[in-house]
């Protein structure tokens, strides 16, 4: 089975790009399954969830945080885009991120609940999928197969850190289409606008935005998923105009004000929830619609976006 998903993914991919993540993806899971050097990542360590629940219910917050993981809002945000062909006046992405669905069932639910509210043109699903860094995956595979079921219209997508890219072959299988350092073409009344969308830029590094935008034309409206925000300059600067992001979760347990005790991220903080702008590039960072490691969020609510593009300043 690994060898028809290497040739699988070599065939949809290239070879160098395959055999690279493959190949560190396997490093990793040898060090956390103790063929190497000992690998710390406080998702993978199997007592830091109950450590963090134990200690949650001893201070009475865990139900409260529970609740907060579940209560995932539909939240909105208009881009003005100066040069957006006319005919996609009021285009509208919808923007889940960082589902982790083993673990944020809760969250999930209420999402499928959510959707019939949501009006939009195509989805799009900004990483991490799976709960854990490495082992199986086939409750991610599952749980997004659920999920899908609900979705309409075209659905794009780009891997996260927790994220295998052996993955793909099912994702795209039910109708997911993976953005890996690739771009499509939308187009909608005769005018086009592009797509664009990077492997992890995190922690495998495995992004490439020359090539995601080596075939979009000067001038041309430009969106680029990433799964986190991190390359924001490098993003800007390769001309995109808007970039949808995750990957900082908010913080997840913030202090009150939403004030986070860490984004996880080498970014300033301006940068790690909400709506923001660097040189001529708009953005967006999702909070996420799950939760990591514990299924719990204090002071910064899960959420699913819709982003609607206008023309204007």
């Amino acid at each position: 089975m690994d060898d028809d998903i290497e040739s699988r993914l070599e065939a949809r991919l290239g070879r160098p790009h395959a055999r690279q993540r493959l190949g560190i993806e396997g490093e990793d899971e040898a060090r956390v399954l103790g063929g190497g050097l000992n690998f710390f990542h406080i998702e993978n360590w199997y007592l830091a969830p109950s450590l963090i629940r134990n200690a949650l219910r001893l201070t009475g917050l865990y139900g409260r945080g529970r609740r907060n993981a579940e209560s995932v809002e539909l939240r909105r945000n208009l881009v003005a885009l100066p040069h957006l062909p006319s005919a996609f006046e009021g285009f509208t992405i919808l923007q889940l991120s960082d589902l982790h669905v083993e673990i944020s069932g809760g969250a999930m639910r209420r999402v499928v609940e959510l959707l019939p509210e949501a009006r939009y043109d195509i989805a799009v699903m900004t990483g991490d999928f799976r709960a854990g860094t490495v082992g199986p995956f086939d409750g991610t595979i599952a749980g997004l197969a659920r999920l899908r079921a609900h979705l309409a219209g075209p659905v794009y997508g780009v891997l996260g850190n927790h994220d295998t890219i052996r993955m793909v072959p099912e994702m795209e299988a039910m109708g997911i289409r993976m953005l890996l350092n690739e771009a499509e073409t939308i187009a909608r009344g005769g005018e086009r606008i592009h797509l664009a969308g990077i492997d992890d830029a995190h922690y495998f590094r495995v992004d490439n935005i020359e090539k995601a935008a080596s075939g979009i034309p000067r001038g041309a409206v430009s969106i680029l998923l990433s799964h986190t925000p991190e390359i924001y300059r490098r993003a800007a600067h390769a001309g995109f105009d808007l970039m949808l992001s995750g990957h900082t979760h908010g913080g997840q347990i913030c202090l009150p004000g939403g004030i986070p005790i860490t984004l996880d991220s080498r970014l300033p903080r301006r940068y790690g929830a909400g709506a923001w702008r660097y040189h001529g590039m708009q953005g967006y960072t999702s909070v996420g619609a799950g939760s990591c490691i514990v299924a719990v969020r204090f002071n910064c609510p899960p959420e699913m976006t819709l982003h609607r593009l206008t023309r204007g300043q």
